[in-house]
Formats: C-alpha cells, sequence, structure tokens
C-alpha cells in the first residue's frame, strides 16, 4: 500500500467510525461524512454553521451506487452517462432512505445526487463503499474551498482527517437538475443549460422544486398536524416533542440535551408522531445557540412561519 491509499484508508476508517472527513472534487472542497449516519451529517451543519437543514448532495462512486439511493428514469440514465463522472447532480426520487438519511434529504422524499470526478473522491467513496454527504468545506455564508490550504482554515479543525488534491479543477459548484416532472435547472454550473437540453429538451422554470436544491432555501417537509413551537407541556390529543433530561418520551430529541442527538432525530421524530394522527404536534423549547439555531429555523419552517 502506497502512501495515498493509506491517506485514503485512513480517511475511510474515519467516516466509518462517524467522523468528518475534507474530501476534494473537481468543484470545490467538501467536507464528507456517512451520508446515512445522522448523527455524523448533524457534525457535518454544525462545522459549517449552516443555517438551516438544506438537503445535501449524496456524492456516489458510481451509476451502480446511484441506483441504490435513487430511483432513474430513462432522462436520469442518460443525463448520468453523459456527463458522470462529473460536476452533474440529479434530483430524484429516494431508493434506499437509510443510506442517505433523513437529515441529510431535509425530510424530503427525494434525494441529490452526483458522482464527482477528482480521483481522490471516487476512491474515498469507493473505499467506505456507500454515499457520502460532503458540502463545501466552507463556513456557512463564506466563499466555498477550492484549494486545500482554505478548506483546512475553514473547517479543518471539525476534520478526523483530510485528503490534498491540490487546486480543484472547475471551482463553481455542481449544476442540479431535478427530473421529478419536467427537467428543472435549480442551480447552474460547469454543465451547461444547452448541454443538458441536448440530452433531455427543454427545461422547465425552476421555483417549483427549487426547495430541493442545495443553497436553496424553502419550506421543507412539514406534517400534516400544525406544530405549536416553545411548548411547556402539550395539549389534549398533542403529540409531545421534548428535549432534554427527564422529559417525557417517546418522542424526546435528546434525553441528555445534546443538539447534535437533536438534530440527527428531527426529521424521523417528526414524521413519526406525525404518523400517530394527532391534532397537534408541540415542540419543547430548544436552545438557540449552535445547532440549535439550524433546528429552530427547521421547526418554524414546519410551522409555517418561514417561507
Amino acid at each position: 500500500m502506497n502512501d495515498r491509499q493509506a491517506e485514503v484508508e485512513a480517511a475511510a476508517s474515519a467516516i466509518r467510525g462517524g467522523g468528518l472527513v475534507l474530501m476534494p472534487t473537481e468543484t470545490v472542497y467538501g467536507l464528507a461524512a456517512d451520508a446515512g449516519n445522522a448523527r455524523a451529517v448533524a457534525a457535518v451543519y454544525e462545522a459549517k454553521g449552516r443555517p438551516s437543514f438544506n438537503p445535501l448532495i449524496a456524492h456516489v462512486a458510481d451509476l451502480e451506487m446511484a441506483r441504490r439511493i435513487a430511483r432513474f428514469d430513462d432522462r436520469a440514465e442518460a443525463l448520468a452517462r453523459r456527463f458522470w463522472p462529473g460536476p452533474l447532480t440529479l434530483v430524484l426520487p429516494a431508493g434506499d432512505t437509510e443510506a442517505v438519511c433523513d437529515l441529510a434529504r431535509a425530510g424530503l422524499e427525494t434525494v441529490a445526487v452526483r458522482a464527482p470526478a477528482h480521483p481522490l473522491a471516487h476512491a474515498l467513496i469507493e473505499a467506505v463503499g456507500g454515499p457520502l454527504v460532503a458540502p463545501s468545506a466552507n463556513r456557512s455564508g463564506r466563499p466555498s474551498p477550492t484549494t486545500f490550504a482554505d478548506a483546512v482554515e475553514e473547517t479543518g479543525a471539525a476534520a478526523a482527517a483530510a485528503l490534498d488534491g491540490g487546486p480543484c479543477g472547475i471551482g463553481l459548484e455542481s449544476t442540479v437538475v431535478a427530473l421529478l416532472d419536467a427537467p428543472r435547472l435549480l442551480r447552474p454550473g460547469a454543465v451547461t443549460r444547452a448541454e443538458i437540453e441536448a440530452v433531455v429538451g427543454p427545461l422547465a422554470e425552476a421555483e417549483a422544486d427549487a426547495k430541493r436544491s442545495p443553497g436553496r432555501l424553502a419550506r421543507h417537509y412539514a406534517p400534516n398536524a400544525p406544530v405549536r413551537l416553545d411548548a411547556r407541556a402539550p395539549e389534549p390529543g398533542e403529540a409531545w416533542l421534548s428535549f432534554g433530561p427527564g422529559a417525557p418520551g417517546p418522542y424526546n430529541l435528546s434525553p441528555t440535551g445534546d443538539l447534535r442527538e437533536a438534530a440527527a432525530n428531527l426529521f424521523a421524530y417528526l414524521r413519526a408522531a406525525d404518523r400517530t394522527g394527532p391534532a397537534g404536534i408541540a415542540v419543547a423549547p430548544i436552545p438557540q445557540e449552535g445547532l440549535g439555531e439550524a433546528i429552530n429555523d427547521r421547526l418554524k419552517r414546519a410551522a409555517g412561519f418561514v417561507g
């Protein structure tokens, strides 16, 4: 095993252990984690200081891996065969929802997926054996890092390992296309509108599916039951999302008061509570600091207070 192979295996071991890794791609450097590990995904949000739980791209090694986590139609197959590996992300109906957890999908029934072209990214994904989320490795609101040094400066303190792949060849985040009804361009990038339309025909307006794209603000999954925030106790007929030591279950977001655990449980517990058919869902107060800001942002969207 040469030095580079040893670095990749060490990074894969860190990912399998729930850690984060700085990963080069041809677009920008990403902060990578196991897409199926909600605690690790929560740690990515925490490291980035991301203001809300936007859907994250699941990075795969190849089309075969992509088919396990997303449902491909003929259009998706054609785009993947034309532009993968490369800077094109496809938003598709989700397949294996355990391989890409609720938190990574922002509670949606869709998944964003791409196969990066950078050889180190490909090697790391193959070594892990499953999809990785890898949003740009910058703190939220700052420019995306396109060099190893910039990535280390931005979020290196949160990473258990880092792979230096040199400067990124493209330096711009991937193009994002939704294929849920008519093809829609959600985010422009290195793969151009004209190139996409040459494969799948004219692209529709993006607004209807903008919430499904990384980097776009939106109201994400909202339960059928009305959501009441900052509740001290549930009212008759309400399901109760509690938080902290001594709070009752079964939907205690974190019995230890751990905001990372609360973030990891948030979407699953909202959905589980909603399935009971309650008159409403009451949610205990969540501290605003750290990941609490993002949790409260998501809860406000679920309650309809943020459009």
